[in-house]
């Protein structure tokens, strides 16, 4: 109840940016593609050991991310084509971005795989359950996009210090651990959904 209060809070704040965006006759989708050379550049950084500028490119993913929604609650214009269109740049934002972690050789390729496979399965489990199981949301569990994000940055600021950590390794270990247990976590809340407490 907390995380939903939060979340209307946060909704209604970001409505005066959306605001802004709309006056300046710039669409949401627009908004949208624009995380696309941000992606790029913050991958590229990363495969060239740049952690900073990466820190600051994929900030501003995030925060072009919030614009987008923003925007289209406060022109009124959220779609279903809108939602789905935003969700795959996603999920394309977040292959360019693990790309460069990838070609940074700063972490293993298997915990690079392992991160990402766990962040696909938790989408994909709620976008089934929401699509085939008829779910109203189901983003349930203990990692989102954002607190992802969250964690490669802080793995990027650790990879950045002159310290023998491994930040990135170990960010993509936790972001993978936890995705993978919130796929669980959607599963068995969309059992419990569909099914009953009883299971059928």
């Amino acid at each position: 109840m907390v995380r939903y209060n939060f979340q209307n809070e946060y909704e209604q704040m970001s409505l005066i940016f959306g605001k802004f965006f709309l006056g300046l006759g710039i669409s949401p989708d627009v908004l949208t593609l624009l995380s696309f050379p941000l992606s790029f550049w913050a991958a590229y950084s990363l495969a060239q050991q740049h952690f900073i500028w990466a820190l600051v490119a994929i900030f501003l993913t995030g925060v072009v991310d919030v614009f987008d929604g923003a925007t289209a609650r406060a022109g009124g214009t959220c779609t279903a084509f809108g939602t789905v269109f935003d969700h795959v740049v996603d999920r394309y934002i977040e292959f360019i971005i693990f790309t460069g972690v990838l070609l940074s050789g700063r972490a293993p390729a298997v915990w690079v795989m392992f991160a990402i496979s766990g962040m696909i399965m938790a989408s994909y489990t709620r976008s089934k359950a929401e699509s085939s199981g008829g779910l109203e949301k189901c983003t349930v569990g203990l990692v989102g996009r954002t607190e992802k994000l969250i964690l490669l940055g802080i793995g990027i600021i650790i990879e950045a210090l002159p310290l023998q950590f491994m930040g990135l390794q170990w960010s993509l270990i936790i972001i993978g651990s936890l995705s993978h247990i919130t796929t669980v976590q959607r599963l068995l809340y969309t059992r419990k959904m569909i099914l009953g407490d009883n299971g059928g």
